[in-house]
């Protein structure tokens, strides 16, 4: 049997709570001086996955380090950190590990990482997109609309996540806008799917310029603060934030019942899976980038599969063939931790047709 180890990282400082009761009331700069010191910590044993064609087990580790500090603390020190914890992983007797959230952000996207030890990484990228990309045309289809009437924008869309995402939709949207911070490389990535697709593609670096028309938006920055605002959307918008911490305010579920917020990249994981830790999700479901890690492990293939800011196509299709092989599924529509039930997209639906 092979086996995995996942990397994870409290991606608020409220989430600390979850293995350190008694820093609950803390405030969030006394609960990072005190973390941020600390070494990697072996959070739980994950047993039970198991699939038509084998099983495997793991671990979840912790980098004792919120968002914030992830991407405010130098970057040499977060990689150290990260390292440290694959090479806990390493002396687990794990074949392979995955980075979850923001530590597959940093530096090179994992590349470094791999170098420094002697087992296999992976971001679990591939599998996020093929989800997320899955997820979003099922809501497409849910909403009553077509893929081929919406204009699509994906945030985000330099970054490994972003780049395959839109790549993959582009062929079947109305029009599609790119919006990422440095305008030299979203030109760039934009001319090259011009050239491959024959297909004008639109940039910009202003979020609510882009978002005025979007019917769809895909969203996978790495900021560490909500970037999209109530007032930003269109009215009977889809958003599928695949983004940790996430992108979308939380004022928009509160302030717009008219547009349909999804997370992406949520499975159903095979078998009697017990996490052993409570981390926000319902039983027997976690994140695409976790899932991958374990059906990489299943698989046997301990090679490194989704590192840098480059994805290759093929792999995300690979791991796509690989996941409903194995019998992992796209898991029931989430948003701002709780399911999305009928009734919230039946609301959404109303609202959106409405003219008030």
């Amino acid at each position: 049997m092979k086996r995995f180890a996942f990397i994870i990282h409290p991606i608020e400082y409220t989430d600390v709570s979850r293995k350190f009761k008694f820093l609950k009331n803390l405030s969030e700069k006394n609960v990072e001086r005190i973390i941020k010191f600390l070494p990697p910590i072996k959070i739980s044993k994950i047993t039970g996955v198991k699939s038509e064609f084998s099983e495997t087990e793991g671990y979840f580790i912790a980098v004792p380090l919120t968002s914030n500090q992830m991407l405010s603390l130098p970057e040499d020190y977060v990689l150290k950190r990260i390292i440290k914890a694959a090479k806990m992983a390493e002396k687990l007797d794990v074949d392979i590990v995955g980075l979850g959230a923001l530590t597959s952000v940093v530096g090179d996207a994992g590349i470094t990482i791999a170098k420094n030890v002697n087992i296999a990484v992976t971001s679990g990228n591939s599998l996020t997109v093929a989800t997320a990309v899955e997820a979003t045309k099922k809501a497409v289809d849910i909403m009553g609309k077509y893929l081929d009437e919406c204009n699509v924008a994906v945030i985000g869309a330099t970054g490994s996540i972003g780049k395959v995402c839109a790549e993959l939709l582009l062929p079947k949207s109305k029009n599609m806008f790119l919006v990422a911070r440095n305008m030299e490389r979203l030109k760039e990535f934009a001319n090259k799917l011009e050239g491959n697709y024959n297909k004008k593609v639109y940039v910009t670096s202003d979020i609510k310029e882009a978002l005025q028309n979007a019917d769809v938006v895909i969203t996978v920055s790495s900021s560490k603060d909500a970037i999209i605002e109530a007032e930003y959307l269109k009215k009977g918008a889809i958003v599928c934030d695949v983004a940790r911490p996430r992108d979308v305010s939380k004022d928009v579920a509160k302030k717009r019942q008219d547009v349909l917020i999804i997370e992406g990249g949520v499975v159903e994981i095979p078998g009697d899976v017990n996490f052993n830790f409570n981390f926000g999700f319902p039983p027997k479901t976690g994140y695409a980038c976790m899932a991958e890690t374990m059906l990489l492990a299943l698989e046997g293939r301990i090679e490194n599969y989704s590192l840098g800011r480059d994805l290759s196509l093929d792999r995300v299709k690979e791991i796509h063939n690989l996941a409903k092989k194995h019998g992992f599924k796209l898991a029931g529509f989430r948003s701002f931790e709780r399911p999305v039930t009928k009734e919230d997209i039946e609301r959404v639906k109303r609202l959106a047709f409405s003219k008030a």
